[in-house]
């Protein structure tokens, strides 16, 4: 799910020092939302759980140095892409050198002038702003305003490391529009058209967690991923969908015909391992798709 265009931006400061965090909150609340974490591995684990829009980084910190919790931070799909300005007393050419080297984006030197600070915020949360419009604009399918195959491959790759890490399970549903050229030649493209995206609203109705991923991934071809989700809970959203679609009705633009259409929902789920990849995820839930379609369609299965 996307974030909403009005929410605040969340700034998460990692140091060991309570007096300065206390005075960052200070300076960026309440324009923006603030946590904290006083030491690096607390860091990462909040990093992890709450994705930051940016994360301000004190390099000298016992246990964990700043220069680890950053080369984790680009390490790891989920969070490569936060930008990270360092806090330091010690700005040398060395250190500058080697944290834009690990992926860091500025600097704020101790001790700091508080409009520095949030011009500096500033600037790094608009440009990642920027970038995530021009992102948005090439991942997002534009009839159905739902990510595109290009946006649901580079999350499925994300979301696979991450279950393959935590040794979780990962759900997809590989969902098609039954006769779906039988309902174009009947009623017409453009009525083909609002029948996609009314499917669509409805995919993102029933399967609504944050970490779920609703894709159009070609014509009438729709992908559901859900991570973390066993067998039976992934069949019954997928019979959720599946019955939802079933009673759903259409009218055409002259408002004189009532349309109706039924899907096939291949469900497929695996635990990822080092011998399997998440193509191998995909493939398996296409087999339980052709298995719905030559069964009769309006039906979900599983392998």
């Amino acid at each position: 799910m996307e974030k909403p265009a009005d929410k605040k931006s969340t700034i998460l400061a990692i140091d060991d020092e309570p007096s300065l965090l206390s005075l960052l909150e200070d300076i960026l609340v309440p324009e923006w939302d603030f946590i904290f974490a006083v030491s690096g591995k607390d860091g990462l684990v909040r990093a992890f759980s709450d994705i930051p829009d940016l994360i301000l980084l004190d390099l000298v910190m016992p246990g964990m140095s700043g220069f680890g919790v950053l080369e984790a931070l680009k390490n790891a799909p989920e969070t490569q892409n936060i930008p990270v300005i360092i806090i330091t007393t010690d700005h040398n050419e060395a250190t500058e050198e080697k944290c834009f080297n690990l992926g860091a984006v500025d600097f704020i030197t101790k001790p700091f002038r508080n409009a520095i600070v949030r011009a500096r915020v500033k600037n790094q949360l608009q440009i990642i702003s920027q970038f995530r419009t021009i992102e948005r604009l090439g991942l997002i399918d534009p009839l159905t305003n739902i990510r595109n195959r290009r946006s649901f491959n580079d999350r499925l790759s994300m979301e696979w490391k991450r279950c393959l890490r935590e040794k979780a399970p990962i759900s997809f549903l590989m969902v098609d529009v039954d006769k779906f050229k039988n309902y174009n030649d009947t009623y017409g493209h453009p009525q083909g058209d609002t029948l996609l995206k009314s499917l669509a609203i409805i995919f993102e109705s029933l399967a609504r967690r944050p970490a779920d991923i609703i894709a159009r991934l070609g014509g009438e071809e729709f992908g559901i991923l859900l991570p973390n989700t066993a067998l039976k809970p992934a069949m019954d959203i997928a019979e959720k969908i599946r019955s939802s679609v079933e009673s759903m009705s259409i009218m055409t633009a002259d408002g004189k015909t009532e349309t109706r259409t039924t899907i096939s929902i291949g469900v497929a789920v695996m635990v990822p391992d080092e011998n399997i990849n998440a193509d191998d995820l995909l493939a398996r839930a296409d087999e339980c798709l052709y298995q719905a379609k030559s069964s009769g369609r309006n039906r979900v299965c599983c392998e």
